[in-house]
Formats: C-alpha cells, sequence, structure tokens
C-alpha cells in the first residue's frame, strides 16, 4: 500500500537523526570488541609490537570520533541532557590526536539538542584549521558563540553558503554545513556566521 503524505511521521532532518544514531550503534560494538581482544593481549603478558599498538590507538581513535558523531549526528530527544564531564571526554576523544585545541567554555549539563547543535558547528568551523588551531565554544548575551582561530585558514566560500539554508555542492566531508541549519530551524532558531584568514565565528 503506498504511503500517504499525511501518513508520514517524520521529517527528513529527523529520519537523517534515526539514521545516523543507527550507524554509529552498529559501530561502537565491533570496535569496542576490537579494543577488549587488544587489552586482553596486553593482560595476558604478550609484548605487543608495534603494529598492535597502532591498532589500538587507531580502535581508540575511530571510538572516540563514532561517540562524537553520535551526537552530532544522531537523534537528540527533548528530555536528554550531557553532563560536562561527557562532553569534555567526548571533545578530548574527537580531538586528543590532532593539531587543534577545544576550550569549552560553558559549565553544567546541557540538553543533548544544544549540545548536537554546538557538535555540528564546531565540524564547520574545523574545516577552516588544516593547520591546527584553537576552537572556542561559550556562552554570549543572545545565545552560543563559537570561534576557530589559527595562523593558516583555508576557508572555502561554497559549504558556508549552504548555512544560509542552500545545499551548494556539499560533499559528504561537508554535510554538517548542510544540517546545522536545518537543525535550527526545527527548533525554531537562526544562525549567523563569518569567516575570515584568520578563521570564523557562528553564533547559535
Amino acid at each position: 500500500m503506498p504511503l500517504e503524505p499525511s501518513d508520514a511521521s517524520l521529517d527528513d532532518e529527523s529520519l537523517a537523526a534515526l539514521l545516523g544514531s543507527r550507524l554509529c550503534h552498529d559501530l561502537i560494538s565491533p570496535l569496542g570488541a576490537i579494543g577488549n581482544g587488544v587489552e586482553l593481549l596486553a593482560l595476558s603478558g604478550q609484548q605487543l609490537g608495534p603494529e598492535m599498538e597502532l591498532i589500538a590507538q587507531s580502535v581508540e581513535a575511530a571510538n572516540a570520533r563514532v561517540k562524537f558523531f553520535r551526537v552530532a549526528f544522531g537523534q537528540a530527544g527533548q528530555e536528554q541532557r550531557l553532563g560536562q564531564a561527557e562532553i569534555s571526554g567526548l571533545l578530548d576523544g574527537m580531538f586528543a590526536q590532532g593539531r587543534i585545541a577545544v576550550d569549552w567554555q560553558i559549565s553544567g549539563d546541557l540538553p543533548r539538542a544544544e549540545v548536537k547543535l554546538a557538535f555540528l558547528a564546531i565540524l564547520c568551523l574545523e574545516t577552516l584549521l588544516p593547520f591546527g588551531g584553537v576552537l572556542r565554544i561559550a556562552s554570549g548575551s543572545k545565545g552560543w558563540v563559537l570561534s576557530a582561530q589559527g595562523e593558516k585558514s583555508r576557508p572555502q566560500a561554497a559549504p558556508w553558503k549552504a548555512l544560509n539554508g542552500g545545499l551548494h555542492d556539499i560533499t559528504p566531508a561537508q554535510v554538517q554545513f548542510a544540517l546545522l541549519p536545518r537543525e535550527m530551524a526545527r527548533l525554531g532558531r537562526s544562525l549567523s556566521w563569518e569567516i575570515g584568514e584568520a578563521g570564523g565565528t557562528i553564533r547559535l
């Protein structure tokens, strides 16, 4: 039986979030199993060579990214909240092995939906810092203020224009630019942004 338009209870953004949650959930289990296997080998007294150490580091990094992506791209219930320690852990894991430092200046527990917006904005700002730099997340008088600062920024205008609502030839690596304004609109909010040679700012 064909699905009538009135029968559809999920909008595109909610369906995409469910897909993100499903993918991340299914990836975490095998990654955790590999990590546990490496730990068991270490506990057995066997000396781990550089190959196993590389596997352990890669699994740890992949696990951290999946957990971060689960918040950024997954479903965020209205009643769900994230503690400050959990948020810090997700950010530390995401950027631990890179050249980007994160300065999270907001204290206390936060609604998961708000952290989702912040994480999507962080992924946008991260693209401005290919050679490293600092990401700062603070609370302003009218909401969130997220900024990226680096000595060598490489802004690409096309994906940033997507924050105004258009797709503008978005690639898979730039999907956060398409999702962020749609998530903001779904919550009845708008955003502003600016970029330059030394970085950029997003206000939520």
